[in-house]
C-alpha cells in the first residue's frame, strides 16, 4: 500500500473516529472511499440478524430514498454471497453472475463492475461495504487491500455502536435502561446482582461516566474551585519557567490561561452542567467535542494542539477528583466496572463491599483475576462491547461463570439468578463439613492441599478451611499496596505473621515477581512484549539490593519458625539459581553476624514455568530442593497464548493435550531423581483437573482458599485407581474440549455434578 493509500486510510479513520454517532460514521465513509477511489458508488450494508438480512444503511451513489429500505435476506445477491462466503466478491460483469439481484430502487442497473468486502469483527460479519463502477473492470489487488484494511477499522466502530444501542441498530434508540446481555470472558466463578460503580482511572477524560448532577449548584461550583485551582497551577508553571524558556516557548501557557477564561470552555461545561451532568461528566463532554473538532482539521499544526487541549482537561478534572472521591464509595452489592482494574487499585478499596467485578479489558488468567479468585468476588474480563461510560449505577447481573454481564435485567431473570444464589449457598453450607476431613481418597491415598496467599484474607481462610500450609506466597501484593518499596524491617514484619499462622506448617514464599501484568504503582516496566521480558527473577537479580533486602527480611522472619521455603520464580537457566544460591548464602552468614543467631537454611526451590525446565530436571535438581509448577504461566508459554488477551483467551486452556502430557511427564522426571513436586497455578484449584493432577503424582496442590472444600470434596469421592484410569483415557485424546467433557461427565455420573458448574448455568 502506497504512502498515499496510507495518508487517505489515516485521514478517512480521524474522520470517522470523530464522528458523534454510526450514521453519521457511514455517510463519511462512503462519501470518502468513492472520493478516494474515485468510484461510481461505494455503498454499506449492515447485518441485521433479529429480521434476517442485509440492510443498505449509507450509500454515495445509488438513489438516496433506498437507504434504509433495501434489503437482502442471508445468502441473497451478491451482497448476501460475500456475507456468506465471507471472502472479497471481485466481478467485471457482475450482471452476469448467477447471483446477482436486481433492485429497481437503487437505480444500479448501469453498474456493471462490482467489488463486495465483508466488514468482520471477531469472526463475526457485521456487514459488507460495496463499491460499484458503470465501467467493465476487475479492481485491483491495490484497491482490494485499500478496503480490507479500511473495514477492519470500520468493524469496531460498528460494534462499538451495536454495544452502546439500547436497541438494535436498525430501530430507533432508546436510553439505556432497556435490557441487555454483553459477553465477555469467565474470571473468577460466581454470580452477583447489584449496581455498577465505574472506576476509572484518575484524569481519563475518555473513561469519566455519564451521571446526573444530585445538586447543581453544587457542582457549579466545584467546577468553579477547579477553574481557579488550574489557573493558579499555570500561573506558577510560568513564573517558574520565567528563567528556563524565552516568551514565545511559554505561549502555551497564556493560551491555557484564554481558554480558562469565564467565557471560554468553563461557560461551555457550565452550560452542560445546568442541564444536568455532572462535573466531571460535562468537562469529558465539552473535551471530546473539540477533540472532535480539532481531530478533522486538515492542518497538521492545528491537529497536534489536540494534545494540549487534552492536558489541560486532565488538570480541570484532576483537581475536581480531588474535591469529589464519590466515584469510589461502595455500597454491599457493588459491581465495579472498567476498562482495567490493576491488582493495587482492587485491593485499596474495601474487598468486603465488593460483589463482582466487570472490565472491558484483561483476560481470565490475569493478576487481578487470580487476586479476585483468592477473594471469592465473581469477576468477568474482555467485554469488549461494555458502554462503561453510561453504565454507572445501572442494575446488573454479572455470571462469572458463562462470563455473560446482563444490564436492567428483566425481574423474571433476576429471579431465576437469586434461585441460583440460593443453591450456591447451599452448596457451600455442604461443603462446611470438609473444613475438618482430610483430603484422602476412598482408597486411601493422602493429598496435601495448601493455600495461596498474598493478602491476610487468605490466611484466615485457609487456616478456616484446613489448608496445610502455604503452597505460594504472593510477595508482590505488599510491594502494590504502597507508594515505594518497602524496607527491610517492613517485609519482615509481613513474613513474619504469614509464618507464624501456619506455624509447623510449610510456608512456601515466592520472591517479588513483578512484570508483565503485575505492575508496581512506582516501578512501571513498559515492554512491547511484556510476558517474555524483564518479569521475575530476571528483574531481581538485576536489583540485587532488592532481591536481598527480600531475602534478608525472609530469613529474619523465619528465626524461631524454621517453617520457610523460598521459590523463585520465572527461572529459564541454571546460572541464575547458581546466583541465587551465592546470595542466598551471603545473607544467611551475614545475618548470623549481625543477630548473633542460628539461621536454619530454608529450603529453595524453583517455579516451573517455562518450557525450558521441563527439559533440565535432572541439572536443576542438584541446585534445589524441590519443584512447584506455575500452571498459568506454564500453560501460556507451552500454547503461545497470552493469557491477558482477550482475543486469544479461548485458546488457552490447562486441558490441552501438550500441557496435560508435559505435566505427566514432569512428575515422572521429578520422581526419579527424588525431588518433590507441587502445583500452584489455577489448575490445582480446579476439581476437574485436581484430580487428573493427582493421578499423575502430584501429591501436594496449592490453591485459591475459596477452592480448598470443592477440591477436598472431590478427593474425598474419588478413588486413585478411578483418577488414574480417567487420566491413561484423556491423555491419549486430542482436544481440550474433548477432555474437559468426559471429565465433567465423569462427575456427572459419580455423584459430583455439584463441582460441574455448567449444571447451573442459564441460558438465554
Amino acid at each position: 500500500m502506497s504512502n498515499m493509500q496510507l495518508d487517505t486510510l489515516r485521514r478517512i479513520v480521524q474522520k470517522i473516529n470523530a464522528s458523534n454517532d454510526l450514521s453519521e460514521s457511514l455517510d463519511i465513509m462512503v462519501k470518502q472511499v468513492s472520493e478516494a477511489m474515485d468510484v461510481d458508488v461505494c455503498s454499506i450494508y449492515l447485518l441485521d440478524e433479529r429480521n434476517q438480512c442485509y440492510l443498505l444503511m449509507a450509500s454515495k451513489g445509488l438513489n438516496v430514498e433506498s437507504v434504509g429500505h433495501v434489503s437482502l435476506q442471508f445468502g441473497e445477491g451478491l451482497v448476501g454471497l460475500v456475507g456468506q462466503r465471507e471472502e472479497i466478491v471481485n466481478l467485471e460483469r457482475a450482471s452476469e453472475h448467477e447471483q446477482y439481484a436486481y433492485f429497481p430502487e437503487t437505480g444500479e442497473e448501469i453498474y456493471n463492475s462490482f467489488m463486495g468486502v465483508p466488514v468482520m469483527y471477531r469472526r463475526k460479519v457485521m456487514g459488507v461495504l460495496v463499491v460499484q463502477n458503470k465501467e467493465r473492470q476487475d479492481f485491483s489487488e491495490a484497491a482490494e487491500s485499500f478496503l480490507v484494511t479500511l473495514c477492519a477499522q470500520l468493524s469496531g466502530v460498528i460494534a462499538h455502536a451495536h454495544a452502546v444501542s439500547s436497541a438494535d441498530l436498525f430501530r430507533k434508540v432508546t436510553n439505556i435502561s432497556n435490557y441487555k446481555i454483553f459477553q465477555g470472558a469467565a474470571g473468577s466463578g460466581g454470580i452477583a446482582l447489584g449496581r455498577a460503580i465505574v472506576l476509572y482511572p484518575p484524569s481519563d477524560i475518555s473513561a469519566v461516566p455519564e451521571r446526573e448532577a444530585e445538586d447543581i449548584s453544587e457542582q457549579l461550583g466545584l467546577l468553579d474551585q477547579a477553574v481557579i485551582a488550574v489557573r493558579e497551577d499555570i500561573k506558577r508553571l510560568d513564573e517558574k519557567m520565567k528563567d528556563s524558556l524565552m516568551s514565545d516557548e511559554r505561549a502555551l501557557f497564556s493560551i491555557f490561561l484564554r481558554m480558562l477564561d469565564d467565557y471560554a470552555l468553563p461557560q461551555e461545561i457550565k452550560e452542560e452542567i445546568r442541564t444536568g451532568h455532572w462535573a466531571q461528566g460535562a468537562v469529558r463532554i465539552v473535551l471530546e467535542r473539540h477533540i472532535a473538532h480539532f481531530a478533522q482539521m486538515e492542518d497538521d499544526y492545528l491537529r497536534e494542539r489536540v494534545s494540549d487541549l487534552k492536558d489541560l482537561g486532565r488538570r480541570i478534572l484532576a483537581s475536581l477528583q480531588e474535591a469529589d472521591a464519590s466515584h469510589k464509595e461502595l455500597s454491599s452489592d457493588s459491581i465495579l466496572i472498567g476498562d482495567e482494574i490493576s491488582t493495587a487499585a482492587l485491593v485499596e478499596l474495601p474487598l468486603d463491599k465488593i460483589a463482582a467485578i466487570v472490565t472491558t479489558e484483561g483476560a481470565a488468567n490475569s493478576h487481578m483475576v487470580i487476586v479476585a479468585r483468592a477473594l471469592g468476588i465473581p469477576t468477568v474480563v474482555g467485554v469488549t462491547e461494555l458502554p462503561i461510560n453510561t453504565l454507572d449505577d445501572v442494575e446488573m447481573i454479572v455470571d462469572a461463570y458463562q462470563g455473560k454481564v446482563t444490564i436492567n435485567p428483566p425481574r423474571r431473570l433476576r429471579q431465576r439468578y437469586k434461585e441460583i444464589q440460593k443453591e450456591e449457598e447451599q452448596i457451600a453450607k455442604d461443603l462446611k463439613q470438609y473444613e475438618t476431613k482430610d483430603a484422602i481418597t476412598p482408597d486411601g491415598i493422602a493429598m496435601q492441599l495448601l493455600v495461596n496467599t498474598g493478602l491476610m484474607i487468605d490466611v484466615v481462610r485457609g487456616v478456616q478451611r484446613g489448608a496445610k500450609g502455604v503452597g505460594l506466597y504472593r510477595s508482590e501484593i505488599p510491594f502494590m499496596l504502597r507508594d515505594r518499596f518497602p524496607g527491610e524491617e517492613e517485609q519482615r514484619v509481613i513474613y513474619r505473621q504469614q509464618l507464624s499462622h501456619f506455624a509447623g506448617k510449610p510456608v512456601t514464599m515466592r520472591t517479588l515477581d513483578i512484570g508483565a501484568d503485575k505492575e508496581l504503582p512506582y516501578f512501571s516496566i513498559k515492554e512491547a512484549n511484556s510476558a517474555l521480558g524483564w518479569r521475575g527473577l530476571r528483574f531481581t537479580l538485576d536489583h540485587p539490593e532488592i532481591f536481598s533486602s527480600q531475602i534478608r527480611a525472609m530469613l529474619k522472619a523465619n528465626i524461631g519458625l524454621n517453617n520457610l521455603h523460598i521459590l523463585l520464580p520465572m527461572v529459564t537457566s541454571i546460572s541464575e539459581v547458581e546466583e541465587v544460591l551465592y546470595l542466598l548464602e551471603r545473607d544467611c552468614k551475614a545475618i548470623q553476624e549481625e543477630e548473633q543467631v542460628n539461621i536454619t537454611k530454608p529450603k529453595l526451590g524453583i517455579m516451573v514455568e517455562v518450557p525450558s525446565v521441563l527439559f533440565q530436571i535432572r541439572e536443576f535438581s542438584g541446585l534445589v530442593d524441590f519443584f512447584s509448577v506455575g500452571s498459568n504461566d506454564l500453560t501460556q508459554y507451552l500454547l503461545a497464548v497470552d493469557r491477558n488477551n482477550p482475543h486469544v483467551s479461548g485458546v488457552y486452556s490447562h486441558f490441552h493435550p501438550a500441557v496435560l502430557r508435559a505435566l505427566n511427564r514432569l512428575v515422572q522426571d521429578c520422581h526419579q531423581y527424588n525431588k518433590p513436586i507441587s502445583i500452584c497455578g489455577e489448575m490445582a484449584g480446579d476439581p476437574l483437573s485436581a484430580i487428573l493432577l493427582m493421578a499423575m503424582g502430584f501429591n501436594t496442590l496449592s490453591m485459591s482458599s475459596s477452592n480448598i472444600l470443592r477440591v477436598r470434596k472431590a478427593i474425598c469421592h474419588i478413588p486413585m485407581q478411578d483418577a488414574q484410569a480417567l487420566l491413561a483415557h484423556v491423555l491419549t485424546l486430542d482436544n481440550p474440549l474433548m477432555i474437559k467433557s468426559w471429565v465433567e461427565n465423569y462427575f456427572k455420573t459419580n455423584g459430583l455434578s455439584d463441582m460441574v458448574i455448567t449444571n447451573r448455568l442459564i441460558t438465554s
